[in-house]
């Protein structure tokens, strides 16, 4: 299965009914300027389609697109370091939480996406064990492979599946393209 249409819904930044319309949700979850958006323009085929910046922080809500006209990509703002002051800090770490750990919504998965060169951060792994806390059904997607020298690749790659531990991690570069297909079967299946 391909993704063959996607747009923009809105920025959703509390209650919505799009969130309770029975439509399967795949989130997009990861540290500021991991690659989130950046993925969602690949796997659409749409290179302006989410926003992408260089500087962390850009995505303040929750980003909602519209895919195969049956189901949702949300991209949710990062976590860790951005450009925002404490008080905005916090209110999208609060929003990040409603919306993952909101019994009532329906997320078919939850794509945790971390950098390949740097490996899951203590952030990372916070999140991961909260979300299997809850039960989540999560893919975790190693970024940015074009950025490990080849003479590291097994390690680092090895480093990173013994540290998410269960999970199935796939190694993608949103810069090449590499690993898209894989991650467009596990999402759509």
């Amino acid at each position: 299965m391909n993704i063959v249409s996607a747009k923009f819904l809105k920025t959703i930044v509390g209650p919505d009914p799009l969130f309770l319309d029975g439509q399967p949700q795949i989130a997009f979850i990861g540290r500021s300027n991991v690659g989130k958006s950046s993925t969602i323009n690949a796997l659409t085929k749409q290179k302006g389609l989410a926003i992408v910046s260089a500087a962390p922080g850009r995505t303040q809500g929750l980003n909602a697109f519209k895919v195969n006209d049956n189901r949702y990509l949300i991209d949710l703002p990062g976590y860790g370091f951005a450009k925002l002051s404490k008080t905005d800090r916090v209110w999208l770490h609060d929003l990040i939480n409603w919306y993952l750990f909101n019994p009532g919504f329906n997320q078919k998965i939850i794509v945790q996406i971390i950098d390949a060169n740097i490996g899951p951060t203590a952030d990372d792994l916070e999140l991961l064990q909260a979300l299997e806390a809850r039960g989540k059904n999560i893919l975790v997607i190693a970024n940015k492979i074009d950025k490990l020298k080849k003479s590291e690749y097994f390690k680092k790659c090895q480093k990173i599946k013994d540290l998410i531990g269960n999970h199935e991690v796939l190694f993608y570069s949103s810069k090449t393209g590499n690993g898209i297909s894989q991650i467009i079967d596990k999402i759509l299946c």
